[in-house]
């Protein structure tokens, strides 16, 4: 079974399409699929349903939609029996050995298809271990290649309740994620001039994005462009202090004074020349000294620069008043 979420659902059994049409079956396998292989309890299948609280019979109108799924499956296997026959395949899968009730839930066997999300966390895995070792050429060949899984908004056109919300979120931070990674490592390389065709964009979108900000600062200040860098950094502040009352980060305040400081030293020299930033000799502004990424020691010498990590775990949990089913860790890369 081939699944593709990211930019929409599709799903397919043997080249055959099996996504419902109607909204409500179509939410079930949207959930179903996005913890495949997993089983995903009645109770999480009947909030994502009927968020408010289920109605008498709700039992019974899930065990409908699971029916039309696996009347769904059943034709499509039924249509590649013959061609997976010829293939030498002869042991034949039935639609409850693709869609399983167990007890308590049901479980999605998508056997050996393909699932974008999976490919997505192993390129994208890859991609930050590659950024570990410092191999900033890997690091953005594997982050590019887990951008370029996304054709859109994951999940657009199914109906999404708490948990596919949840689902919807945890996917978007971790596309957040890898995308500043891949800016970073397009950074590290030199390749601040190619990007500035599209940062400035993605700025734009994710205007309270921290990172992408500080990214477009620092490709602006690299092609000398100072003032451009210095507006960024000002329509940050004035959307952060609209919507929540806070000022930017330290990190971002030290990049500004460090756009003023090089902009100063650059005027005063009367020289376009990169100017290094008072403090560490040799140190860049977000740069990285030789192609690798230069990472700086605390006071007490452990590194002060950790790379995001991979994507979180996603497992379906029975739903618990106030519970965070996602939690997000973030370590700024300091200036």
């Amino acid at each position: 079974m081939d699944v593709h979420i990211l930019g929409g659902l599709s799903v397919r059994e043997g080249g055959v399409p099996i996504a419902p049409t109607a909204a409500a079956p179509r939410q079930v396998l949207a959930l179903l699929t996005a913890f495949a292989g997993q089983v995903v309890p009645v109770t999480v299948l009947t909030e994502e349903l009927w968020p408010s609280g289920a109605p008498r019979g709700a039992r019974t109108e899930l065990a409908t939609h699971i029916a039309e799924l696996r009347a769904l499956i059943a034709r499509a296997l039924h249509e590649t029996e013959d061609e997976g026959a010829a293939g030498g395949w002869t042991e034949r899968r039935t639609a409850d050995a693709v869609l399983v009730s167990l007890p308590g839930g049901y479980r999605l066997d998508t056997g050996v298809g393909v699932h974008d999300i999976g490919q997505f966390e192993r390129a994208a895995g890859a991609g930050y271990r590659a950024m570990d070792a410092g191999d900033l050429v890997r690091a953005s060949l594997r982050l590019g290649e887990a951008l370029a899984l996304w054709r859109g908004e994951p999940y657009a056109g199914v109906a999404a309740g708490p948990c596919l919300r949840r689902e919807i979120e945890r996917l978007e931070t971790a596309r957040l994620s890898v995308l500043d990674q891949w800016v970073e490592a397009q950074l590290g390389l030199g390749r601040h001039e190619e990007i500035l065709s599209e940062l400035p964009g993605l700025a734009a979108r994710y205007a309270t994005n921290e990172p992408l900000q500080a990214h477009l600062m620092v490709a602006l200040l690299r092609c000398g462009r100072h003032e451009e860098a210095l507006a960024v950094y000002e329509r940050l502040r004035v959307i952060l202090h609209r919507e929540t009352g806070m000022e930017p980060s330290a990190r971002l305040r030290r990049l500004q004074h460090a756009v003023l400081a090089v902009r100063h030293t650059r005027v005063a020299a009367g020289s376009g020349g990169r100017a290094p930033l008072p403090g560490t000799p040799g140190e860049h502004v977000f740069g990285h000294a030789g192609g690798r990424p230069s990472v700086p020691a605390r006071a007490d010498g452990t590194p002060a620069v950790t790379w995001y990590g991979p994507a979180l775990p996603r497992v379906p949990a029975q739903p618990q008043a106030g519970r965070a089913d996602t939690v997000t860790t973030v370590v700024a890369v300091p200036v």
